[in-house]
């Protein structure tokens, strides 16, 4: 699952990188903040794959096969019925994006034309999220892995086609994610039905079972806020880099581009920590439970550490490839140390969400959000006078928050799951 979850930033990096190269600050920027957006919509949603990881992981711990397939069932349906609301709302919804994002005329024209198309990929993309975390969740990670890199691989070839080769621009990136969704899509159903030999065996009465509907949507609704608030986070980020002008925005945006790649290998390993410690929560199995959590923090830090020394070193090259404009790149290497930390500060935020994702202390992880996020715009306040440098240092400390917070929070939800162990 760290391979899939690596292939998802390549998106953002091929994207980001495509459009740098022709040189424009405001059509950089516009991706960034259509990326942001985009963010914000679908990632809001996504306790579709969270909460369907740890809901299938807890029914393969409990060995219950028929809510196995009730749980993908309820998870595409739900996703589909999203999806199509957001198609429905989408011009308020580009209208608030816009008006928060406080960017140049010249930007709001790249992000209006990158939202305008890939808006309509909303019910596919947010099926994808439901279908990865059923993978996941039973331990179909070599099913996940194909579709989430089907998927970018797909994205990528064909934003390099529309953007350099056919000169589609900021909307050509947006069409190449639009078809890459819906290939997607209808791989990823198939493989679901070839693995359930096109089967669905599930009684309706099981997959509208109320008690069973009920826990989904009271998971769903703690993570879709949890995701709210972090999500919030990183928006707020680009919309007062948008405020400090086009070079600054788009230097942030190299940056946190880059870093990415280091992010979503973390994420990768919450993901893990989410199927692992699922099965181990269903079957109540406390000693597997402590490995698991284990694993990931080890695996977490033993990848960020070289990661940061990687960025430090190679970081200017990299930024130098990214972008043509040599002030905006200035910008970036100027900031490059503070972005450089975010992996090791985001080490015990992500796999702590995983852990609690699987273990479905959802309530406890939305709440430990929240107190973050109120300590990064207090921690941002303090530090507005130093400029973007405050802004990169507060969005560092809401990082270690969050780790922090779940840290201390581990111990009694650990009791409270295994006492009956």
């Amino acid at each position: 699952m760290t391979l899939a979850h690596l292939t998802t930033p390549l998106l953002g990096l091929v994207a980001t990188t495509v459009v740098g190269r022709l040189g424009d600050a405001a059509m950089l920027g516009g991706v960034a903040l259509g990326a942001v957006v985009f963010d914000f919509l679908f990632w809001g949603f996504g306790f579709l794959r969270m909460g369907t990881v740890g809901l299938a992981a807890q029914a393969v711990g409990r060995r219950d096969g028929v809510e196995e397939r009730a749980v993908l069932a309820r998870a595409v349906l739900l996703a589909l019925a999203c999806g199509a609301v957001l198609v429905a709302l989408q011009w308020p919804i580009g209208v608030l994006a816009l008006k928060m994002a406080g960017a140049s005329p010249a930007v709001d024209a790249a992000v209006g034309a990158y939202y305008g198309v890939r808006i309509w990929a909303a019910p596919m993309s947010l099926a994808n999220y439901a279908l990865l975390g059923w993978f996941t969740g039973i331990g179909r990670t070599g099913h996940a892995l194909a579709l989430q890199a089907g998927i970018n691989a797909l994205n990528i070839g064909l934003c390099i086609l529309f953007v350099l080769g056919l000169g589609r621009g900021v909307a050509g990136a947006a069409e190449a994610a639009v078809w890459a969704e819906g290939a997607g899509m209808a791989a990823g159903l198939l493989l679901c039905a070839r693995l359930l030999r096109f089967r669905l065996d599930v009684p309706r009465a099981v997959v509208l079972n109320r008690a069973r509907i009920v826990e989904m949507m009271a998971l769903n609704r703690d993570i879709m806020i949890r995701t709210a608030a972090l999500l919030g986070a990183f928006a707020f980020f680009a919309a007062q880099g948008a405020r400090a002008g086009d070079v600054t925005l788009a230097a942030n945006a190299l940056l946190n581009t880059m870093v990415l790649l280091s992010v979503y290998f973390l994420d990768g390993f919450a993901t893990a920590a989410e199927q692992l410690c699922g099965a181990a929560a269903g079957a109540r199995d406390r000693a597997a439970f402590s490995t698991a959590l284990r694993l990931v923090l080890l695996w977490g830090y033993g990848f960020a550490v070289p990661a940061v020394a990687v960025f430090l070193l190679a970081g200017p090259a990299i930024l130098g490839l990214m972008s043509t404009n040599a002030e905006v790149v200035a910008e970036a290497i100027a900031y490059l140390p503070f972005a450089a930390l975010l992996p090791l500060a985001g080490v015990a935020a992500y796999a702590y969400d995983g852990i609690y994702v699987g273990a479905l202390w959802s309530r406890d992880m939305r709440n430990l959000m929240l107190a973050a996020l109120a300590v990064y715009l207090l921690a941002w306040a303090g530090l507005r006078p130093f400029g973007n440098a405050g802004l990169w240092t507060a969005l560092l400390i809401f990082l270690v928050a969050r780790g922090l917070f779940q840290a201390l929070r581990l111990p009694a939800l650990v009791r409270r799951t295994f006492r009956t162990a």
